[in-house]
């Protein structure tokens, strides 16, 4: 059987829709177009596919009526479901496939669902927030982008940008309560890296991803807003200051090698044995609701996102009342509630979901929750290079990369990142060249370390030390629902 809400269409005769749409036409016979799932090879998620029924019936008026009866049953079970949706294609990103993708895998999926869309074809970058920002959005239900993690950004910073300019809230404010934006957003996997569609749906495939978006889930996500003198970011995948600021900045330097440069650029700066003093303080979030040690998954139905949304939403009915509480909550702390930590450091890293990908199954934090309204804080302080390896290493397996001495994770609410004093970071190197002597790979690609990092925010370069970061429960819904569990689902291979 196949609930109501998983049909995606009906079509009358004996019908094909991918790879190719083909039609039999005939007078008695229709077909019942459905989500299918199977597993995913290596991935923890599960594959969607197009599944496919065909029907005869005794007449042409019987076979009219079951077809009326069962689209007004489609429609009336999901009122989320979009009528039409504004569609991005980013041309240039990963493989640069964005095109065909979305014409030969998606397109015909919407059509099927009875989906218009207005698709825009980018030839620039920030042409999709910018677009968002200033153009009409009046009728459409969601948007979309094809693309990787960068187009997703732009969406982001766009929607965002847009829905707290209406609301007159002054996203510079680091106390300000933004609004959650009201257009769900679809993320057609194309690119580089995919670890939002990852971490969301645990696949990246893009028949997966449209099906989603096809039956109107809906899945909130918890976003964090970056800080900086009188500019702001938005960050929901990682922000991340030393190793993984370094392996940005370094990858700049040979975008002509494709992902590839990704590999090299980590390997170079590795080789480079880097640590960075920092102050870090941080308003811890309430240790009762969850832990980023309590080795639990955020799957679909997450039972921890489901209390934080009863607790961040007390008054459903009144949009403006929500989230109020939680802020309310925020601009009450104390600076005695702020725990501060110092010293030096291979990398900060907050990331609000788990950041995993196909290279890292379960991700920089795998406990983090995609919709509970905190972040995971994680502090590597500096160690010998081999130490460090293995704390990368684990990323990449099923060992927890937290039970190392030099690392501590903490979730949190709010971040602020700063520079010691002169004489502190004076006292920091010169206990650091006591504690590490010099090792062959210490200055093997850089003679003179730079004293400061960069942040990445989401795969973009922020030029700045200090930031005050702070997480906002659920200001976004994704056309997902969670990683689904492949133990509750009967699949084929």
């Amino acid at each position: 059987s196949v609930p109501v809400s998983e049909v995606v269409g009906v079509e009358e005769g004996r019908v094909h829709i991918l790879p190719k749409k083909s039609v039999e036409d005939t007078d008695k016979d229709f077909t019942v177009f459905y989500v299918k799932r199977c597993r995913s090879g290596g991935s923890y998620g599960l594959l969607w596919t197009l599944g496919r029924t065909q029907f005869s019936c005794p007449s042409r008026v019987l076979r009219d009526q079951w077809i009326k009866d069962l689209r007004a049953a489609v429609k009336n079970y999901g009122p989320l479901r979009p009528r039409r949706l504004l569609v991005f294609i980013n041309p240039f990103g990963g493989k640069k496939k964005g095109r065909k993708i979305y014409y030969s895998l998606v397109a015909p999926l919407f059509e099927l669902a009875g989906i218009s869309s207005h698709v825009i074809v980018t030839e620039r970058a920030n042409q999709a927030r910018d677009h968002l920002l200033k153009k009409d959005l009046t009728g459409f239900d969601g948007v979309v982008c094809v693309g990787g993690d960068g187009m997703f950004s732009e969406i982001l910073h766009g929607l965002i940008g847009r829905t707290q300019q209406e609301a007159g809230i002054c996203e510079n404010d680091p106390s300000a309560a933004l609004q959650p934006c009201s257009l769900h957003i679809g993320i057609i996997p194309a690119g580089s890296t995919d670890c939002v569609c990852y971490a969301t749906v645990g696949v990246i495939d893009p028949v997966t991803s449209a099906l989603h978006i096809v039956i109107g889930d809906s899945q909130p996500l918890d976003v964090c807003s970056v800080h900086q003198a009188l500019t702001h970011r938005y960050s929901v995948s990682l922000l991340g200051y030393g190793f993984y600021g370094d392996v940005l900045a370094e990858s700049e330097k040979h975008r002509w090698m494709g992902p590839l440069r990704y590999d090299f650029s980590g390997t170079m700066v590795y080789l480079c044995n880097r640590s960075y003093a920092g102050v870090v303080q941080y308003i811890p979030a309430d240790p009762v609701l969850s832990s980023p040690r309590d080795r639990t998954r955020c799957l679909s139905g997450c039972s921890v996102c489901s209390r934080s949304t009863d607790r961040l939403v007390r008054h459903p009915s009144d949009s403006g009342s929500l989230h109020k509480s939680h802020y309310g909550h925020f601009n009450s702390h104390s600076e005695d509630e702020w725990v501060t930590v110092e010293g030096r450091f291979r990398c900060v890293s907050l990331t609000c979901m788990s950041s995993s990908c196909p290279r890292s199954p379960l991700g920089l934090s795998p406990s983090a929750h995609l919709a509970d309204g905190t972040g995971d804080l994680i502090l590597v302080w500096n160690t010998n290079p081999l130490g460090f390896l293995k704390y990368l290493y684990r990323h990449t397996g099923a060992q927890d990369q937290f039970d190392l001495p030099f690392v501590e994770v903490h979730r949190v609410t709010a971040v602020r990142f700063s520079l010691p004093s002169s004489k502190e970071e004076g006292e920091y190197e010169e206990i650091d060249k006591q504690k590490t002597p010099d090792s062959f790979l210490c200055g093997l690609c850089c003679a003179t370390p730079p004293p400061v990092s960069v942040w990445n925010c989401d795969g973009e370069i922020l030029p700045v030390t200090e930031v005050f970061c702070r997480i906002h429960g659920q200001l976004l819904r994704l056309y997902a629902r969670g990683i689904e569990d492949q133990a509750r689902h009967n699949c084929s291979e």
